[in-house]
């Protein structure tokens, strides 16, 4: 027996190498060096940093893998796995320098992967970050025909007095949040039972949605990089950020709070998104589990002085971004104030 009569074929991985190389190019910074196809990636640090501080982060993508499988659609799943690495980086106050991916399969298939690196390099393209390198790995018996997996690596930077660790939260701090693409990428192992439970197809449209369930689910994880950036350079001055990501506002708002702050909430003062609305009334999930799971319309979240609450809407309003002015930082155990009842 040989390796290929095993289930690998290294030829096909040789081939899918090249194949994906002028995505790959297409993310490159100045500061790459080399070339793709080494043991390691190269990338020097850009200059302009007294004391420059590298903010790491790895994620994956989840069980919304099974909809773009059954969807046989894999070109923004490789955005969603960027977004989710280079968010979190992003809330240090780090701009994403670079990123690396791991995709594994059972058994190569050229066509199905190229996608989804054109996806992931889509979501570095988008956050201004290069496609370092990777990983792919055949594992034959491990994944079924058609599966596979992946999970992304990204390193920001900051310099150390910028650096946001909860130090330079206020009492009476502004929360502007600013609206999700949808589901982003968590909670949808109970998105999936929700859709089984019910009988429906990917290609279905139920009653509130305008497009397929496949085509409004698979919409991709929004990159906040580079409004964020932006509004950095034009004088917003951030004292905290919060990525929404599993476990909702509940879980990942209070991650960017000081000691002893909590934030009293309007939970009125934004439309939570029609297939929240729809996930919540077919699968009759209670309120408080949907707030707990899912980001209900809020993607991102930034801590600023109240001064600059219509300074920050506008900005992101400018960049088509939906902005919300949606609590204030107050004294408190970690927690947030108020009752959801307020929601629309």
């Amino acid at each position: 027996m040989d390796y290929q009569e095993s289930g690998v074929n290294i030829e096909a991985g040789r081939a899918f190498v090249s194949q994906i190389r002028r995505w790959v190019k297409s993310t490159y910074r100045p500061e790459v060096l080399g070339g793709l196809g080494g043991f390691g990636g190269y990338f020097q640090l850009p200059g302009g940093y007294s004391e420059p501080v590298l903010v790491s982060g790895t994620d994956g993508v989840g069980t919304k893998l099974k909809i773009a499988q059954a969807c046989d659609r894999h070109d923004t799943i490789g955005i969603d796995l960027v977004a989710m690495c280079v968010n979190d980086v992003l809330t240090s106050g780090a701009e994403p320098l670079f990123f690396l991916d791991y995709l594994a399969t059972g058994q190569l298939n050229p066509e199905q992967l190229e996608q989804v690196v054109f996806g992931v390099a889509q979501g570095c393209k988008d956050a201004g970050c290069a496609l370092l390198g990777g990983e792919t790995a055949e594992m034959p018996g491990f994944y079924s025909m058609g599966e596979y997996d992946l999970a992304g690596f990204s390193v920001g930077i900051v310099e150390k007095k910028n650096l946001l660790d909860g130090s330079k939260v206020r009492l009476g701090d502004v929360a502007i949040a600013l609206g999700s693409q949808g589901v982003h990428s968590n909670g949808f192992s109970l998105v999936r039972s929700i859709v089984k439970t019910q009988g429906l197809s990917w290609d279905a449209i139920p009653k509130g949605l305008d497009k397929p369930l496949g085509e409004v689910l698979l919409t991709p994880t929004k990159i906040y990089v580079k409004p964020i950036l932006t509004a950095l350079a034009e004088g917003l001055d951030i004292h905290g950020m919060a990525h929404i990501t599993g476990g909702g506002l509940p879980e990942n708002l209070p991650r960017c709070l000081g000691q002893n702050q909590s934030i009293s909430m309007n939970w009125g003062a934004w439309e939570i998104p029609p297939i929240f609305q729809w996930l919540a009334q077919a699968g009759s999930v209670a309120q408080e589990e949907m707030f707990n799971t899912f980001n209900m319309g809020i993607g991102f979240v930034v801590l600023i002085d109240p001064e600059q609450a219509e300074f920050a809407l506008n900005t992101f309003n400018y960049q088509g971004i939906e902005a919300f002015e949606i609590g204030k930082v107050v004294a408190g155990n970690g927690e947030l104030i108020g009752d959801k009842a307020g929601h629309r």
